[in-house]
């Protein structure tokens, strides 16, 4: 079996994150949401994998050639992001059987691959779908049994609670539909059309109904929830250095050349990545993922947190409920405000987060100066600088510059 997996998107809704990422390589529990699922395939015995690239392909085509996963990797490029059914378009002349399409945004369980995989070849598409609560947020399928009458793009009123999940398996029928369909609505040529018209043209589409836990990825604070649910399963492993007078409890692993050191407390699960440097007096809660080459100094607390690769968090600092991008440099004293004092949930510029704890989105090579403050729900783009004892609160475009305004004299 063959797997496609859609990664060509420029992740626009991941801002700040993916200014200099696509967003199938941020990260989760430090592996990017693209290698989660290769992953997914090759437990499912999928041994073969198209990645469909395009926004910073380079950053995909890198990690992948250096990634050992047990599948054979090969890549096609999207020139121009046209929609969903161009992406798949992209693959025509390497695929003559049956194939599975996967959005690389989705993480999913192998089980429902095999599944997937597995379900009667005399259907010329399978949708993978799964009861939702809030269907409005989703494409929805209109079934009688499994047989699928009907497929829309988040209809204002929905007529099931059967979501589209945006991944299926087809058969290479789907790429004659893909010829023959218009342009949607927003500009772009979507597979959920192309499916439509092998449905009014009297082909076999069925739906596969999904149990298994599934993770969709579209914002920001979505990395959290997923990393919140995967954190949940992780072992104890430690292949660097604690030294004696510091504490681990629960499940923590800890990467080769790392060193927690003394007075510091990390409660599981947590995950540090290699070639970090952790305390000492510190206190690492529950949820946090770290990423390579982080150093948290002295008197440090972090929380239920995303630390992407080479960042530092200077001592005297408090970070919760937030992604911190690559090579951020906190100044003594930071602190990030994670919840309202209303305890309501989080806005992020005007778009509701339904978290009632978030704190902030950081893209890379922020830095702040001692005493920053940041408030709740705060974003701010890569390459920004937050002055000495400056108020950081809202949405900040990349190469901001947040200071403390000067005080009156009388």
């Amino acid at each position: 079996m063959l797997a496609v997996i859609l990664g060509a998107g420029e992740g626009t809704r991941m801002r700040p994150l993916t200014y200099n990422r696509p967003k199938v390589m941020l990260p989760v529990l430090g592996t990017p949401i693209l290698e989660h699922i290769v992953n997914s395939c090759v437990k499912a015995r999928i041994e073969r994998v198209i990645i469909v690239t395009g926004y910073q392909e380079e950053v995909i085509h890198a990690h992948f050639d250096e990634a050992q996963l047990g599948a054979q990797i090969e890549y096609v490029t999207q020139e121009q992001q046209r929609g969903t059914a161009d992406a798949i378009g992209q693959v025509k002349d390497l695929v003559d059987e049956r194939f599975l399409v996967l959005n690389g945004d989705s993480l999913i369980s192998p089980l429902t691959l095999k599944l997937l995989a597995e379900t009667p070849r005399d259907r010329a598409v399978v949708v993978a779908a799964k009861r939702v609560k809030e269907p409005t947020n989703y494409g929805i399928i209109q079934a009688d049994g499994d047989a699928v009458l009907e497929i829309a793009e988040k209809p204002g009123k929905p007529v099931s609670d059967l979501a589209n999940l945006g991944i299926y398996a087809f058969e290479p029928e789907i790429f004659e539909a893909i010829a023959q369909i218009p342009k949607s609505a927003r500009g772009e040529y979507e597979i959920t059309d192309a499916i439509q018209f092998l449905i009014d043209h009297e082909y076999n589409v069925r739906y596969l109904d999904v149990r298994e836990e599934w993770i969709d990825i579209g914002r920001p604070w979505d990395l959290l929830y997923a990393n919140e649910l995967l954190i949940q399963t992780l072992e104890p492993a430690n292949e660097g250095e604690v030294e004696p007078f510091a504490t681990l409890t629960g499940a923590v692993q800890i990467g080769r050349g790392s060193i927690v050191r003394n007075g510091a407390y990390v409660m599981g699960p947590a995950i540090i990545g290699e070639r970090c440097e952790i305390g000492p007096n510190c206190c690492i809660r529950p949820g946090t993922s770290i990423g390579n080459g982080v150093k948290i100094g002295n008197a440090v607390e972090v929380k239920n947190s995303i630390i992407m690769d080479d960042s530092r968090i200077g001592h005297l600092s408090y970070v919760g409920d937030s992604i911190i991008g690559q090579r951020c440099n906190f100044g003594a004293g930071t602190l990030v405000a994670n919840l309202r004092f209303d305890e309501k949930s989080i806005n992020v510029g005007g778009v509701h987060t339904g978290r009632r704890k978030l704190g902030v989105i950081m893209g890379d090579d922020v830095h702040t100066g001692i005493n920053s403050m940041i408030n709740v729900g705060t974003s701010i783009g890569p390459g920004s600088r937050v002055g000495v004892g400056a108020l950081a609160a809202g949405v900040y475009p990349p190469g901001s510059r947040i200071e403390r305004k000067a005080a009156t004299q009388r």
